[in-house]
């Protein structure tokens, strides 16, 4: 099985910055694009960013401003998130997500990921 656990969730005030980090265990595939998705009470699963897996190609939605950086490190297998300028708007809970793939691409839609951490919680205060 493979398993993914974040980190670096907690309470955080508005304005700062915050690194998110996902670590891969267990029979990893050979590669495997990753992507980071969250989910506040109430609301749909959204994408946050994405990332090849030799980590040259990323993909940010509009809704994040520009606030948020993926990036990975393969030798230790994990891959990071970066978000700058935190606002409430931000608190849910944030998702790391994997699927193996033959190409060097990366994937924006939770359903195509088969691969899912539990989760870290994000809290921004006022």
């Amino acid at each position: 099985q493979v398993q993914l656990v974040e980190s670096g969730g907690g309470l955080v005030q508005a304005g700062d910055s915050l690194r998110l980090s996902c670590t891969a265990s267990g029979r990893t595939p050979s590669t495997y694009p990753m992507g980071w998705f969250r989910q506040a009470p109430g609301k749909e699963r959204d994408i946050v960013a994405a990332v090849n897996w030799s980590g040259g190609m990323t993909y940010y939605p509009d809704s994040m401003e520009g606030r948020v950086t993926i990036s990975r490190d393969n030798a230790k297998n994990t891959v990071y998130l970066r978000i700058d300028s935190l606002k409430p708007e931000d608190t849910a809970v944030y998702y790391c997500a994997a699927v193996p793939s033959g190409s060097d691409y990366y994937y924006t839609l939770a359903s195509e990921y088969n691969y899912w951490g539990q989760g870290t919680r994000v809290t921004v205060s006022s």
